[in-house]
């Protein structure tokens, strides 16, 4: 599974990286960084991506 972000939508309010903090961080300028998804975390990643407030989070295969 790899993700990708719409950076015009995305907020960094942070959601993302209350379901998976080990693949979503911000940086200290507040935008999203998105690491590798490591097989483990791809059910809390889908619940980040699903509940995006802004439907900023995307994946694929």
């Amino acid at each position: 599974m790899e993700v990708s972000v719409d950076r015009e939508l995305c907020e960094a309010n942070a959601v993302c990286v209350g379901f998976a903090p080990e693949v979503f961080d911000l940086d200290d300028d507040e935008n999203l960084v998105i690491g590798p998804v490591p097989e483990e975390e791809v059910e809390r990643v889908s619940q980040a991506v699903t509940n995006c407030p802004k439907n900023a989070l995307f994946t694929t295969s």
